[in-house]
């Protein structure tokens, strides 16, 4: 039995096995172990995923979509090629590509996978990410939270005892873990986190400086000018640590230069780096811990490359963090761990695992007297509590001849029932008796995918009612379900073979369209030389051409960047 693990994340996602005692990172069809999360349709009516996609961001942002992760669990739709997509969908698409590099990879069909997915995401965010496996076509035993499977990660490979923070900062989501090692067991004592702070919006801070420096703001750009300072902001980013870098850019019908370098990174992104420190204090206090009983912080996610990440990190621990395992594969080791577990891998056996529910679960009541009563939340399972758990918890009737209880069951901190996320709701019938003479009692057991079971006993006639919360408004019914999977079996895909082609001629437009003069000239005759050796249909040719093609496009890559 072979289970995939699978790290999908708001930037790239990745996907990977145990086998033999360690985990195996997969290449994708053009041998890379990270597939950008990105889809898009072609000319031809094609669905692409990755870098294939990714290239085509600037020159066909009509037709191509990324960051969907963020839209996990809501009703957002998304118009790509005048098709119109959810999140959960877009997000299948995705797995569906890499469950497929998975079974070329292995020489056989896969149809189990863990899936991680941020410790912050609520119940509806979970669903929609466990619906997204299977309109891949998995089966989905178990969802993983990334921190806890990048702690599994650290705590295999380290063997050793402690009590530590795994910060996770990614593409979209910043996730904070508080987890103690000690006797083969990992106890998760707290999460917290941010589902709208990672790399992207380092991105997007320093694209709103540029503009605001150059006098302009986005309404003043095209799509495709947007896109393209996007993608320069992005490269400049990964080279912020060297040397000033000029950058140039369109907007308003006129050109733009910046000069870009690390002082100047850092006071952009200030207020991103100060939104760290409260999900870090939180996950502290709720764990009772304090920074100086820290044995060591773990830095995991993309985003945690970025020195100026690091540093802040380490000014709030005042210790140096840990990275000994690449950022962009701790998840996707530690959730292959879990698939080693769930096999019962030998090397395995002396890991237990402990993990806790990140939001506080319970349902609205009224608070007050005499009649005079607020709408408030009642909280069942308090936030970071260990799962899997079951707690209990009474209510009585507040009118006289009342005959039904409505429970609305939500997740979250505020006091206001309407301020939390709703997950769905409950009629129960009750005997006609005076008020707070009749009475139920509403458990809640939550196990370790977030799945919510609420059972509701009437006391006096003994009578239960039971409901699985599994479909959130926004997600999607099993009705949708199979009409989302009719139409995504519709689609074409293009052959697996063409891939690394198709993503080089991408990419190749891409630079056409970005460049001028006599560098759009040399690249247009570099892409129509490559097009020609493909239509000659001879693999030599092809494979040969592959490699010049690539090196040419690097080197007017390089030149646009700089």
């Amino acid at each position: 039995m072979t289970i995939l693990a699978i790290d999908l994340g708001t930037t790239n996602s990745a996907c990977a096995i145990w086998r033999d005692g360690d985990a195996i990172y997969i290449p994708n069809k053009l041998g890379d172990l990270l597939t950008p999360s990105v889809v898009g349709i072609d000319a031809r009516g094609e669905v692409l995923v990755g870098r294939a996609a990714k290239e085509r961001l600037i020159t066909n942002p009509a037709d191509t979509v990324a960051v969907f992760k963020r839209l996990m669990g809501t009703s957002h739709k998304v118009v790509i090629a005048n098709r119109t997509f959810n999140a959960v969908e877009l997000s299948s698409l995705v797995i569906k590509s890499l469950k497929e590099d998975a079974e070329a990879f292995l020489g056989c069909p896969v149809e189990q996978a863990v899936i991680s997915v941020p410790a912050y995401f609520n119940d509806n965010q979970r669903f929609a990410t466990k619906k997204a496996g299977e309109l891949a076509g998995l089966r989905v035993d178990r969802l993983i939270n990334e921190p806890t499977a990048a702690a599994m990660a650290y705590g295999l490979h380290e063997k050793k005892e402690g009590v530590f923070v795994v910060v996770d900062l990614g593409g979209g989501t910043l996730d904070v873990t508080v987890l103690e090692f000690f006797e083969g067991v990992m106890q998760v004592h707290a999460s917290a986190g941010d589902n709208f702070l990672g790399g992207e919006d380092f991105v997007d801070a320093m694209v709103d400086a540029a503009l605001k420096l150059a006098g302009c703001d986005r309404s003043g750009l095209s799509p495709t000018e947007l896109h393209q300072l996007h993608i320069k902001m992005e490269t400049a980013k990964r080279r912020i640590s060297g040397a000033a870098q000029e950058i140039t850019f369109t907007g308003a019908g006129q050109s733009h230069s910046i000069s870009v370098d690390s002082d100047w990174f850092v006071r952009v992104v200030t207020p991103l780096l100060v939104r760290l420190q409260r999900p870090i204090g939180n996950a502290l206090r709720d764990a009772g811990i304090s920074p100086s009983e820290i044995d060591e912080v773990v830095l995991v996610g993309g985003a945690t490359k970025m020195a100026a990440v690091r540093s802040a990190v380490a000014k709030l621990f005042r210790r140096l963090p840990a990275c000994t395992i690449d950022p962009d594969f701790a998840v996707v080791k530690g959730g292959a761990v879990q698939a080693g577990l769930a096999t019962k891998d030998a090397a395995l056996e002396d890991l237990v695992l402990t993990d806790v529910c990140p939001f506080t679960l319970g349902i609205n009541s009224l608070d007050g007297d005499k009649g005079e009563y607020l709408e408030v939340f009642s909280p069942i399972i308090e936030r970071n509590a260990t799962v899997p758990v079951s707690r209990v918890k009474r209510f009585y009737t507040v009118a006289d001849n009342q005959t039904e209880i409505k429970i609305s069951v939500y997740q979250g901190e505020h006091r206001q029932p309407s301020k939390n996320v709703f997950l769905g709701s409950m009629d129960i019938a009750v005997p006609n008796n005076r008020a707070m003479e009749e009475s139920v009692d509403v458990r809640f057991s939550y196990d370790m995918n977030g799945i919510l079971d609420v059972d509701v006993t009437v006391v006096s006639s003994g009578r239960k009612y039971n409901k699985v919360i599994k479909n959130s408004p926004a997600s999607l019914s099993e009705e949708e379900f199979k009409k989302s999977l009719a139409r995504l079996q519709k689609l074409k895909f293009h052959p697996r073979e063409s891939e690394k082609n198709r993503a080089l001629l991408a990419r190749g437009e891409r630079l056409y369209e970005m460049s001028l003069g006599e560098n759009r000239e040399r690249i247009g005759q570099i892409i129509s030389g490559f097009e020609a050796v493909l239509n000659r249909q001879n693999e030599v040719d092809i494979a040969k051409a592959q490699k010049e093609f690539e090196q040419r496009l690097e080197e007017y890559d390089l030149e646009e960047w700089l």
